[in-house]
């Protein structure tokens, strides 16, 4: 994981107009971005010509590939609050300049497991029980939000193709009970998860209950560029992607029409219903 930007809770002025956006139009390229939402409206516009929005707890994913541009935010009303998480993953060389895809997983799509004590878990990517999370990420990846009550304790067995994990407890504190350690609110664990007889990692609510994080994956052990919205293996791969952009040959891959302006859609596009 490349990022998680942990945002809100913050009041909304209003639902935006429909060519606006808070967070504006800007290029991303060689990673997989997901935007999770636990309060709020979520709302998207892309090159590919995707308009979409979802209710939390829900989400929107883009395998960035060779490139986008988007803009986001502006759906929640007015005295409401938006809060969630934009998580970034990276992706191997061979795959960061796949053609773009994109997807929205409204609240009723995402998938809920009920496990033992009260324990809530959303997966919105790899396998939990017999659900897997939506989010279609090109590396491998677990990603699953936990809402424990007062007390409550939950066991994650970290999948045999992973060798890394971290828990972020967003919402009140966790004891690691194999450590006697806890994890403090607005903090983060890593697990070091290469021992395969050591996969099991056993969390217990403190006495407010928890929101949490847990992510797994596997280290992909190459050289990251990374400059801004742009995440490459080489400094050339970097300044060539800036060269596209400063030639407007960004992104690569795009509609034909002006994906920025929604009088411009074609009269048959989803977006205009």
């Amino acid at each position: 994981m490349l990022m998680c930007d942990y945002f809100g809770p913050s009041k909304s002025d209003g639902i935006a107009a429909e060519d606006e956006y808070p967070v504006g139009w800007h290029p991303h390229r060689g990673f997989d971005i997901c935007t999770y939402l636990i309060e709020g409206i979520g709302r998207h516009a892309d090159s590919l010509g995707n308009r979409e929005e979802f209710t939390a707890p829900g989400m929107q994913w883009c395998s960035v590939g060779s490139g986008i541009e988007h803009a986001e935010g502006g759906g929640t009303p007015a005295g409401q609050n938006t809060t969630g998480f934009q998580i970034w993953i990276n992706v191997p060389a061979d795959r960061k300049m796949d053609a773009p895809r994109y997807g929205t997983v409204p609240a009723d799509r995402l998938p809920v497991v009920k496990l033992p004590e009260g324990v809530l878990a959303r997966v919105l990517a790899g396998p939990l029980s017999d659900v897997t999370g939506p989010f279609q990420t090109v590396q491998a990846v677990s990603m699953v939000h936990y809402e424990l009550p007062a007390g409550a304790q939950v066991d994650h067995e970290v999948g045999l193709d992973l060798d890394n994990a971290m828990v972020f407890a967003f919402r009140g504190d966790v004891e690691v009970v194999a450590a006697g350690q806890r994890i403090p609110e607005l903090h983060v664990a890593r697990f070091d998860a290469g021992d395969k007889e050591r996969r099991r990692i056993t969390l217990k609510a403190g006495a407010s209950g928890a929101g949490l994080m847990l992510f797994a994956g596997k280290a992909l052990r190459q050289p990251i560029a990374w400059r801004g919205p742009i995440v490459m293996n080489t400094q050339e791969e970097l300044a060539s992607t800036f060269m596209e952009l400063r030639s407007g040959k960004f992104p690569p891959v795009r509609t034909p029409f002006d994906y920025r302006r929604l009088s411009a859609f074609p009269a048959d596009h989803p977006a205009r219903a």
